[in-house]
């Protein structure tokens, strides 16, 4: 399950990474409780506009990239953005 959790982890750092503008700031983590993985994306304070989107429509997206792969799986992810 841990290379499982890597891979959703990169899958989600290789969708953040062209958004944003600070390249250096990103940093994205992720650890499992029970059968949940937790994605947590770090951005820099001026990209995280850019990555959350308008009416959060691009962080919803990465979300629902996110459970779809992990999906094949029967895994559960959260996708989170941390302030």
């Amino acid at each position: 399950m841990a290379e499982q959790s890597k891979d959703i982890a990169g899958l989600v750092e290789c969708i953040v990474r062209p958004l944003v503008d600070f390249e250096d700031d990103l940093e994205v983590t992720s650890r499992e409780e029970g059968d949940t993985i937790i994605v947590e994306v770090s951005v820099n304070e001026e990209d995280a506009g850019k990555v959350i989107g308008r009416q959060g429509r691009v962080i919803k997206s990465i979300r629902t990239l996110a459970r779809a792969a992990a999906s094949r799986n029967d895994m559960h992810v959260e996708v989170e953005i941390l302030d």
